[in-house]
């Protein structure tokens, strides 16, 4: 019997996970596995997407639909509903599709791997990997604002992002998709001559390696880390859920 896996996403063209998770079949030597892209332009294709694919029994989830993807659940695992977004669906032999996070954990190993500092931290982005991100350092003790464009209730602005802001906040996340491929020359609008090398920037974008947002920081003397190493954390939680 086939065991197909897949990402759902909107935009799919600078996924890693597909080559990530050939390798390891190649490697396990699993010739019945397989990994596929299916780029959905409303998370309303879902049904559809499982009704034509019925060897499916693991899926990625990539943006812009970590949250909308909850109604389409039957259940949700501890780590989705503490996160409130979910990048991993496990369907059951049943039909049954239970919501999992793993960018949650994914994150916080590979932050703690190069990241020895204690914040306060500034998250850029509101959406579902900025969730996971807040998840993570709830749980490493570090301190952070939240950062949108729109005035929130708890949160900064860009425009709040003053040089004295980021001196105070030695760990900048951006959570957005500035920067992500194609899209390569856009970034978070920061003043980045405020930063020094006691800052440490890092990037959930694993694509290009290194975006402008961390480069800018890198020219500035900041630290830099991007989201491959988070990347390949994720995927092989997802696995271990997967194969239980």
């Amino acid at each position: 019997m086939p065991r197909e896996f897949g990402l759902i996403g909107r935009s799919l063209r600078h996924s890693f996970s597909p080559t990530y998770f050939q390798q390891k079949f190649d490697q396990l030597e699993l010739q019945d596995c397989s990994y596929e892209a299916f780029e959905l332009a409303h998370i309303q294709e879902l049904p559809s997407l499982l009704a034509r694919r019925p060897h499916l029994v693991g899926l990625n989830v990539t943006i812009p639909y970590k949250e909308l993807v909850l109604p389409y659940l039957d259940e949700v695992a501890p780590s989705a509903a503490r996160v409130g977004a979910v990048n991993v669906i496990e369907v059951k032999d049943n039909g049954m599709l239970i919501g999992h996070n793993t960018d949650y954990s994914g994150f916080r190993d590979s932050l703690r791997r190069q990241y020895r500092g204690a914040g306060p931290a500034l998250i850029l982005g509101t959406g579902g990997g900025a969730k996971a991100v807040e998840a993570a350092l709830h749980e490493l003790g570090i301190r952070y604002w939240l950062v949108s464009r729109d005035a929130m209730g708890r949160g900064l602005t860009y425009a709040d992002l003053t040089p004295q802001v980021l001196q105070e906040h030695p760990l900048i996340i951006n959570t957005t998709p500035l920067g992500m491929y194609p899209r390569t020359d856009e970034y978070p609008a920061l003043p980045y001559e405020a930063l020094t090398p006691q800052h440490h920037l890092f990037d959930l974008i694993y694509n290009p390696s290194e975006t402008e947002f961390l480069r800018l920081g890198r020219e500035a003397g900041a630290s830099t880390q991007n989201g491959f190493d988070m990347l390949c954390r994720q995927a092989e939680d997802a696995w271990k859920i997967w194969n239980r």
